[in-house]
């Protein structure tokens, strides 16, 4: 059996995981039962994906795994446009020029200094939320929201405010896949985006 077709049959085998389950009734009513009535069981994919059984196994943790999952989900999508812009365009220094650094993932070698720096600014962020994440449970918080929206893009419209939850996870799901699946890229072929 050559290499090809052992590929071939695992990612066969694996395109049942992205099928759309069909269940009968109501689909709002088996979301709401899932996980706490959280948002994220809307669309085409795999409704109350939760193979490990964290929902049932411990339900009082389901909002810390939810802001959790926001959390990263938003560094994830940062991660994306991290890997993505620098290919275009930089910020002025000799050290961070197209030819002191050719790709975006050659930076955390090259700029050690730099790395330190946004180590430092990530810890400081941590420890400004740990409070909130610490005392979730106490207050009448919903996971990954701190009261910070200068823009106002939730807005006071609760379908609008759900749409935006919706949004917001799903693609911080897709960014979380992604980032992987550039990283590897990038170091597989060595090159930038689109990392071909």
């Amino acid at each position: 059996m050559t290499l090809k077709t052992i590929v071939l049959l695992v990612a066969a085998a694996s395109v049942s995981a992205f099928a759309p389950v069909y269940t009968r009734g109501s689909r709002n009513v088996v979301c709401n039962a899932f996980a706490g009535g959280l948002v994220g069981g809307e669309g085409p994919e795999r409704a109350n994906f939760d193979p490990v059984g964290f929902a049932e196994r411990s339900p009082e943790s389901l909002l810390w795994f939810r802001e959790s999952e926001l959390k990263h989900g938003r560094i994830a999508m940062l991660a994306v446009l991290g890997m993505v812009v620098p290919e275009f365009i930089r910020v002025p220094g000799e050290q961070f020029s197209f030819e002191a650094v050719s790709h975006a993932l050659d930076a955390h070698d090259k700029l050690p200094q730099s790395m330190i720096q946004i180590f430092g600014w990530i810890s400081f962020l941590e420890a400004c939320t740990w409070a909130a994440l610490a005392n979730m449970n106490n207050f009448d918080r919903k996971p990954g929201e701190y009261g910070f929206d200068p823009l106002n893009l939730w807005g006071k419209d609760e379908e609008k405010r759900k749409r935006m939850e919706i949004a917001e996870l799903k693609n911080g799901r897709l960014a979380m896949i992604a980032i992987g699946g550039m990283v590897h890229g990038a170091i597989v072929t060595g090159k930038g985006f689109p990392f071909l």
